[in-house]
């Protein structure tokens, strides 16, 4: 009985899904995405993770750890050179799963699982993130620039509205010159 064990074994082994996770790790990191069942995902999903970001720190001793999991050279070399460089603002979630449907043969959820950075069409899309504030209280070098700017405005838009009254007045003063000179002709 499984009473609140966390890890799915996938019906196999602990050799045989160790070796399993190892493979799929190395592919996601060489190419970036692989297709899977929803199962094997949410596992390798625990067991990607925490290599990702032991490959922020670029050691050997990161590296032994992190070849230790994964038994490919390749991929530790791609993790630390070109995905470490990429993740290394992200505090987390490397990894998405998107659902592509279902297999054909038994049925099986199958997903479609990526590195988060190396997806262009959605990179496309998203706005840039914006720089971390905190919530301070406002200095007073940043409420002058404020009010300073809010005056130039109103000094703008006054002198504005006054050129419009300016104008509006004059083309009212000739339209009424106008009027008397037309009646006069007209008569």
């Amino acid at each position: 009985m499984r009473h609140g064990c966390k890890i799915n074994k996938l019906s196999r082994t602990q050799a045989h899904r160790a070796a399993m996770l190892s493979n799929m790790a190395a592919s996601l990191i060489l190419h970036k995405r692989i297709e899977t069942t929803l199962a094997k995902a949410r596992a390798l999903r625990g067991y990607v993770e925490p290599l990702i970001t032991k490959s922020k720190t670029d050691s050997t001793h990161q590296r032994r750890i992190v070849f230790s999991y994964l038994q490919n050279k390749e991929a530790v070399t791609e993790l630390f050179r070109e995905i470490s460089g990429k993740v290394a603002t992200r505090n987390g979630g490397y990894t998405r799963i998107l659902k592509v449907g279902r297999r054909q043969g038994d049925g099986a959820e199958m997903v479609m699982m990526e590195l988060v950075d190396y997806n262009e069409n959605l990179l496309k899309d998203a706005k840039p993130a914006k720089a971390k504030t905190t919530r301070r209280g406002r200095t007073k070098k940043t409420e002058n620039a404020e009010l300073n700017n809010v005056e130039a405005k109103a000094e703008e838009n006054n002198l504005e509205q006054a050129n419009t009254v300016e104008e509006v007045k004059n083309e009212v003063e000739q339209s009424a010159e106008q009027t008397p000179e037309t009646e006069e002709k007209s008569e």
